[in-house]
């Protein structure tokens, strides 16, 4: 594939790209403007060409979390952090305990989209019929960031979830959202995230939304949402194709927090990839040629682990993912890898 090919592919896979800016309004500009364009909040740059397939992503304070507000389609693909920063190990429980754990208080609500892999950071995603209302949490210290960038989408009014303080913004008739204070290292944004909503039904549900503890809000999550006790197992069928690079372990994992499976398919592929990149890196620094081909060899043999085949047809992830497996190969891992599938 030619660069110009994987261009015209992400750019295919991204539902907020430019081209799309005029049929957009309300949220829908918001997020596109999030994406696309150099934000207020330290630490976020727009996406190099490598990362263009997960522009979706966002990087704060050194790790990348999904941000998505309103209407975007959760398999996305998304960039991963290989490893816990340097002297902070994050275990999957501690970050449970850490988010803001809010659920809804009403049967027929459901998670079906999840993907929470930073201490403050992360999205769930509940469904009962054709609605959808997503809730987003980020580290604090970006609240005034964010505040400010909504007060350009309407003027706050002031609104409560079950006791938590914060704003709501209208974005249309049928687009809202709430944006909670900081509390806990952690402020909260949530909203509709799919037609049919009116405020009437949105200030109901609102009302209906409670913070539980870790015990209820994982036990909360359905089987296809990848919860801290079913990574191992979950991570046993991912990599049961996948060649693992000297000193990989499974038990590394564990730190992945709450994810839905494509979320989860890319944290470990990613995780993967960049061990096998560094290892061909080192052999090659080394002279080490043996070592350097066992490393393509199993980054050439990515096109058949059947994770990123069952992938392919959700989202970017895999494409690229395949590319820069594939440059690496030929010539040694291409400038910009690093956001692309999250070697940082």
């Amino acid at each position: 594939m030619t660069d110009e090919q994987l261009d015209r592919a992400v750019r295919d896979a991204d539902p907020y790209r430019p081209e799309h800016a005029r049929s957009l309004h309300g949220a829908d500009q918001i997020l596109l403007e999030e994406i696309m364009s150099v934000p207020t909040i330290a630490g976020r740059r727009p996406a190099r060409r490598w990362a263009a397939a997960v522009a979706a992503a966002a990087a704060v304070t050194g790790v990348l979390a999904v941000t998505p507000l309103i209407g975007r389609d959760h398999r996305a693909p998304v960039a991963v952090r290989p490893n816990p920063p340097a002297g902070r190990p994050v275990a999957a429980a501690a970050v449970a305990d850490r988010s803001p754990r809010l659920l809804i208080g009403e049967a027929g609500w459901k998670a079906d989209a999840a993907y929470g892999f930073a201490e403050h950071a992360g999205t769930m995603r509940f469904a009962k019929g054709p609605l959808k209302l997503e809730i987003n949490w980020y580290s604090g210290e970006h609240y005034d960031s964010y505040y400010q960038d909504r007060l350009h989408v309407s003027e706050p009014t002031p609104a409560t979830i079950d006791g938590w303080p914060g704003s709501l913004f209208r974005y249309s008739a049928t687009r809202f959202a709430v944006m909670l204070r900081p509390r806990d290292g952690a402020f909260v944004e949530l909203g509709t995230a799919s037609e049919g909503w009116t405020r009437a039904e949105f200030d109901r549900v609102a009302a209906l939304i409670h913070r539980v503890d870790v015990a209820t809000w994982l036990a909360a999550m359905p089987p296809e949402v990848v919860t801290p006790a079913r990574v191992q197992q979950a991570a046993a069928e991912v990599l049961a194709d996948i060649p693992l690079p000297p000193g990989f372990s499974a038990a590394s994992l564990d730190d992945l927090g709450t994810n839905d499976r494509y979320q989860f398919g890319a944290q470990v592929t990613g995780r993967v990839g960049c061990a096998w990149i560094a290892e061909w890196v080192r052999a090659d620094q080394a002279g080490d040629q043996a070592a350097v081909e066992k490393a393509a060899t199993a980054l050439r043999g990515s096109h058949r682990w059947k994770v990123l085949e069952d992938m392919a047809d959700d989202g970017g992830w895999s494409e690229v993912f395949w590319e820069v497996a594939d440059k690496t190969v030929r010539s040694g891992p291409p400038d910009g890898y690093e956001d692309a599938i999250g070697c940082r």
